[in-house]
């Protein structure tokens, strides 16, 4: 059937839809700060990691070049040129990239969720004379004494606008508690391995 749009002007009325269909200026820009925050992070990964990416060797070798150069206006000069050229790549290598980085974060997210925690055990601890009480049930082999010193002194900083010494060395020692409760819990040999050599750190 003979399209009625069709005419001496010479043009089909789905050329006007196909235009709607093109990305706006706008999600063109987001496509492509994206990219570049891509390439960025993978300028941030060490450079073994970043050798193990599926990725064109080009893309690769912009990236490793990129974490050699120290001058300021060089590397942000490469830095451009790594965006540049992860605007190459299809969906699919950018899909495969992400999804490398993404398993790589999921283990830093669990760090950062373990820091969070610690954090907020440190804080209940300043703030609440039970919280210690909690952790003397949990860890019966704690020094107690050390402990209540250190929250005292801690309190004194804050209060005093000191340097955080004693902050700081309460969260040492929730940390090393964390990582003594995760090596009784691991369950894979590798895992109880890394945490003693962290613990004898």
């Amino acid at each position: 059937m003979p399209n009625p749009n069709r005419g001496s002007c010479g043009f089909q009325s789905n050329e006007f839809e196909q235009e709607y269909d093109r990305p706006s200026k706008s999600q063109l820009k987001r496509e492509m700060t994206a990219l570049q925050k891509l390439g960025e992070e993978l300028v941030a990964e060490p450079r073994d990691r970043v050798k193990r990416v599926p990725m064109p060797e080009d893309v690769r070798d912009a990236i490793l070049e990129c974490q050699q150069i120290k001058d300021h206006e060089g590397r942000r000069r490469q830095m451009q040129y790594v965006g540049k050229k992860m605007r190459t790549l299809d969906e699919d290598e950018i899909a495969a990239i992400q999804r490398t980085l993404d398993s790589w974060r999921g283990l830093s997210k669990a760090d950062t969720a373990a820091m969070h925690a610690l954090e907020r055990r440190r804080e209940k601890l300043l703030k609440d004379d039970n919280a210690l009480t909690e952790l003397l049930a949990q860890h019966p082999d704690l020094d107690v004494q050390q402990l209540r010193t250190l929250i005292r002194n801690a309190r004194k900083e804050q209060a005093e606008n000191k340097p955080p010494k004693a902050y700081r060395e309460i969260f040492q020692i929730l940390k090393q508690l964390q990582a003594a409760s995760r090596g009784a819990n691991a369950t894979e040999g590798d895992d109880a391995d890394e945490l003693e050599d962290e613990q004898e750190d």
